[in-house]
């Protein structure tokens, strides 16, 4: 069987492996400067960011996380807690082994919703927050069209028959698979390191399942009210202006609640920024 599942863009540096509590977690450093580390949601990995990497690498040290949302290569431990709440420790204790301070942490679609947990349960090695086209305390966790999958994911054998689809790359263009997420064609090799994992690997199957399973609305509404009231260092929002899954409207409205946020409005993408319009997004957060 061919391993095309498991590439890896040359463009994120150096692979690592962090020895954390609920086990071994991938990640990918390059460049040189304040830390840069970026979250992915479901069914991404590492490699959402290669292009925003490549672009920030000369100016930031740029840390890519290949967290266990579906399309990771290193299962963790059967009992790690992958729960939202867990997803967000999981981020917050990458940040601790990989000993670093001043980070600016970035978030995508799910990412972006653990990295918000993360931060409002331990805030000090956060110096500033990127959100971009994810969830926020106006939105379901997860939205529409993928408000089923936590159901379907309590059973690990259930959801690999409701993603097998995902096995011919014409449907993952569609509106229920990647069709709402991303406007433009993916990379071949980046649509089957996203689709196919867990469908590969049966360890893999079981972290994603417990990952979908334990989405939860509520936790994401908490850690945002967390961060109102208490979060006053900067944030920045950059926001898919068409983006038909998070609506900019919350985004707005949610940068207005924030104590200092600014929101940027990116054209011509979808939910996966980094993907559609890696240059826009590396742009906004270098200059913030």
């Amino acid at each position: 069987m061919s391993d095309a599942h498991r590439w890896r863009s040359e463009l994120l540096g150096e692979p690592l492996r962090l020895d954390l509590p609920q086990g071994e977690l991938e990640v990918f450093r390059r460049g040189q400067g304040p830390p840069l580390v970026f979250a992915h949601g479901w069914l991404a990995n590492a490699n959402l960011w290669r292009a925003v990497v490549d672009r920030l690498a000369g100016e930031f040290t740029c840390f890519a996380l290949d967290l266990p949302f579906g399309a990771h290569r290193l299962p963790l431990r059967a009992d790690a807690d992958l729960s939202a709440a867990g997803c967000g420790e999981l981020i917050a204790d990458a940040l601790d082994a990989l000993a670093l301070d001043d980070v600016t942490l970035v978030g995508n679609d799910s990412g972006g919703a653990y990295s918000q947990i993360a931060l409002s349960r331990r805030p000090d090695r956060v110096a500033r927050l990127v959100l971009t086209s994810c969830e926020t305390p106006y939105d379901e966790f997860p939205p529409v069209p993928f408000d089923g999958l936590p159901a379907a994911a309590r059973d690990p054998q259930t959801l690999r028959t409701l993603l097998a689809a995902l096995e011919d790359p014409e449907v993952r263009r569609l509106p229920a698979a990647f069709g709402l997420l991303v406007k433009h064609p993916l990379d071949p090799r980046a649509s089957d390191a996203y689709a196919l994992p867990c469908l590969r690997d049966p360890d893999v199957l079981r972290d994603t399942a417990k990952v979908m399973a334990g989405a939860s609305t509520a936790a994401v509404r908490s850690a945002a009210e967390t961060l109102v009231e208490s979060w006053t260092r900067p944030a920045l929002l950059v926001w898919s202006a068409q983006d038909p899954v998070f609506p900019l409207a919350h985004a707005r409205r949610y940068a207005a609640s924030l104590p200092d946020a600014e929101l940027v409005e990116i054209d011509d993408s979808y939910s996966f920024t980094p993907e559609d319009q890696p240059a826009a997004l590396a742009a906004a957060i270098s200059r913030a």
